[in-house]
């Protein structure tokens, strides 16, 4: 019977992590949106009080080229409306790089670790746990703060997660 728990706790704490660590994200993303919303209006009250700060805006730029495109009368370049004003020959825009690729395996996998290490009362192992993960992504967390913020808020709810599940059935179930 105590296999039966263990491999239940295994299941819930590795897979049923996914949408708690989703939700968590969510969660951040909605306060992180809030936030600058609220900064945005902030900065938008400081403008409309300050004398200084006024702005105007011009109409359509006047073009002097015959096909109605190419420079203004100032002579700064302009783009039309339709026209992808950046990009390749062919209009495409240039490919991005997705941050913290392999998260979603990674996630499980250490989920997985972390319950068992409760389970068979080797805590020590979460510390391994946290500093394999962290050494193989230094260099992408190095480079970008939005990596380095995603990396902690979904390496603490998996862990939070799997922890729960497996001290759960640790005190309910195998004692």
């Amino acid at each position: 019977m105590t296999a039966l728990w263990v491999a239940a706790a295994l299941a819930v704490a590795g897979f049923g992590g996914w949408p708690v660590t989703a939700l968590v994200f969510k969660l951040a993303r909605t306060i992180d949106d809030k936030a600058d919303a609220a900064k945005a209006e902030e900065q938008a009250r400081r403008s409309a009080e300050d004398p200084a700060a006024d702005v105007t805006v011009d109409p359509a730029p006047i073009t002097n080229s015959p096909d109605g495109a190419g420079q203004n009368v100032d002579g700064e370049l302009t783009a039309e409306p339709d026209r992808p004003s950046s990009g390749g020959a062919d209009g495409a825009a240039a490919p991005t790089q997705r941050i913290l690729r392999g998260g979603a395996i990674i996630g499980i996998l250490e989920r997985l670790g972390v319950c068992l290490a409760i389970l068979t009362n080797q805590p020590v192992a979460i510390a391994y746990i946290v500093a394999i993960k962290g050494l193989g992504r230094f260099a992408e967390l190095k480079e970008t703060p939005v990596a380095a913020e995603r990396f902690i808020i979904g390496t603490l709810a998996s862990m939070l997660w799997a922890a729960g599940i497996a001290a759960t059935v640790k005190v309910l179930f195998l004692t």
